[in-house]
């Protein structure tokens, strides 16, 4: 995950949380907006909350596209994400550029940590940010997210793991097009890998500078000495220091 979560109920609780420059209107519908001064913001904001309705899919994809900070959105609810350690985008940068490398020329392409995948279940809709993301059926140019990944890439801390493990996990592995989910580690050498095969997905563990992930789904290769050139390892105490400091 690329970046910590905080689990915000309300388009007001939203903003308050992240100390954002938005307006307090960003994710409302237009027939439920209200302006707050500096005063009421905090007295308006539990008494309103209760009132609010789910976000909805148009909403979330409006308001995102004004705000200061990015969001993720979970079947009405939306979360607000902070920052990330150097180490972690270090990673997700040198993944990004060793695929992006490989894929020159191919009908398969590389998207960072802007853009947002959207998973559509029976129980609702969701969009995330991941690391970063390979897509062989790209969706339209003016679209904020994709639809159809085929390699799907989390770098982990000790914050975002569960959310990681568990509950994108459970997302991304319901989509038809994915066959590789991968979870990287910040303080070793190591990753976790998703695999579909006939009959789901089987787990893989890589460890050690010297390992090879093998991607023929897109015939590339993620070597870990790729992945992490010019890492410095986090301690698991250390590597959410950044995260939990905009807290």
């Amino acid at each position: 995950m690329n970046e910590a979560r905080l689990a915000l109920q309300t388009p007001l609780n939203i903003l308050l949380a992240t100390k954002g420059e938005e307006s307090y209107d960003l994710f409302m519908p237009a027939n439920q907006r209200v302006h707050l001064d500096h005063s009421t913001k905090h007295a308006a904001t539990m008494s309103t909350a209760r009132q609010l309705q789910p976000i909805s899919v148009a909403d979330y994809l409006s308001g995102e596209q004004n705000a200061v900070h990015k969001h993720e959105y979970v079947e009405g609810v939306i979360y607000a994400m902070v920052g990330a350690t150097n180490t972690h985008n270090r990673i997700a940068t040198n993944g990004t550029g060793s695929l992006h490398a490989q894929l020159r020329g191919k009908s398969c392409q590389v998207f960072n940590s802007d853009t947002k995948i959207r998973v559509r279940q029976t129980r609702g809709t969701r969009f995330y940010y991941p690391d970063l993301s390979v897509v062989c059926r790209v969706n339209p140019a003016g679209d904020t997210f994709q639809d159809e990944p085929v390699v799907i890439v989390e770098v982990m801390s000790e914050s975002t793991r569960r959310t990681d493990e568990y509950e994108k996990r459970e997302s991304y592995l319901s989509i038809n097009s994915v066959r590789v989910y991968i979870r990287v580690e910040q303080s070793s050498a190591a990753a976790v890998v998703d695999r579909r095969v006939d009959s789901g997905f089987e787990r893989e563990v890589y460890i050690g500078q010297d390992a090879v992930i093998p991607l023929p789904e897109i015939q590339c290769d993620l070597a870990l000495t790729d992945l992490y050139e010019n890492v410095e390892f986090l301690p698991l105490e250390a590597d959410d220091e950044s995260e939990q400091s905009d807290h």
